[in-house]
């Protein structure tokens, strides 16, 4: 693991906090990036912008460039895709109409996983979850947390396994926009729109080149080549993706919680020689000790 662009710079566009499903609050996760070393950060919580504000505060005391972020669910092929949006406008009024759709969809969401996790009284599990998550959506890590918190499950492994993982009663599918729509919005509000984590989605290699083909045409721009969580191969494999189709080319460690050591702030692998970073095109470019003129 490195900090990718040199000594003084490290840039993370994709993280959590407890606006979505992380465990952190915007100030917390802010002050952690901070003694992680990181310089640019990219809060992407799901499908809300509602901790920015919190986080914009906190990055000015820590010297930290925050970077306008967040991370939409939609539907490809009838599978779920995460695309990260970032350096939007996020006053756009029409953007925070779609973003306040997305966030209900959450809560419909959050109501099921409660209804299948505790059939016969949810309210009790949905209330403990809500309150993990800081009174906000619950995800699924906070309902782990809940289960811990009663007693159902001893740690967040056995949550996952047991009940929250794939193909598990908690994992519920949600009703989401389809990918060319979630890439307007994005678009639409002034944004760069990112495939997040490429490799997480178990997809054929050909089926993954049919996603960023779609991606691509529906005016998405970058791919996110280096993540945390990837097997040994997709670093490259990814950046030959981005270098074909001529994409740019994005980083972030997708953290939610402290802990998990594959999974931490500015922690990520360097991006392979000759991509175009996502952050030279943002509206007032980030310039790192590679970019920086002579």
């Amino acid at each position: 693991m490195t900090i990718p662009q040199g000594s003084s710079f490290c840039i993370d566009l994709h993280c959590h906090s407890t606006a979505s499903d992380g465990t952190l609050s915007p100030r917390e996760l802010v002050q952690r990036a901070g003694e992680m070393g990181v310089s640019h950060l990219a809060l992407t919580d799901h499908d809300t912008i509602d901790g920015l504000a919190e986080a914009r505060q906190y990055a000015q005391m820590e010297g930290l460039t925050l970077i306008n972020g967040v991370e939409l669910s939609c539907v490809w092929n009838r599978q779920t895709i995460h695309v990260v949006g970032l350096d939007f406008d996020h006053r756009s009024s029409r953007f925070l109409e779609v973003l306040a759709e997305q966030h209900e969809n959450r809560w419909r969401r959050a109501r099921k996983i409660a209804e299948r996790l505790a059939r016969k009284d949810p309210e009790p599990l949905l209330s403990l979850a809500t309150a993990k998550a800081g009174g906000d959506v619950p995800g699924r890590p906070h309902f782990a947390r809940a289960l811990i918190d009663q007693g159902v499950v001893s740690d967040m492994n056995q949550a996952f396994n047991r009940h929250l993982g794939a193909g598990k009663p908690g994992d519920v599918k949600a009703f989401w926009p389809e990918l060319a729509t979630v890439v307007r919005w994005i678009v639409e509000a002034g944004g760069v729109a990112v495939l997040a984590h490429p490799r997480k989605y178990k997809m054929t290699a050909t089926k993954l080149r049919g996603l960023v083909g779609d991606f691509k045409q529906a005016g998405g721009r970058a791919i996110e080549v280096s993540t945390s969580g990837q097997q040994s191969g997709d670093l490259g494999f990814l950046a030959e993706l981005c270098r074909r189709e001529g994409m740019w080319a994005s980083q972030g460690s997708d953290f939610h919680f402290p802990g998990a050591s594959w999974c931490e702030l500015g922690r990520m692998d360097k991006l392979p020689e000759g991509l175009d970073p996502v952050w030279q095109h943002f509206r007032q470019r980030l310039l790192t000790e590679q970019s920086a003129p002579a």
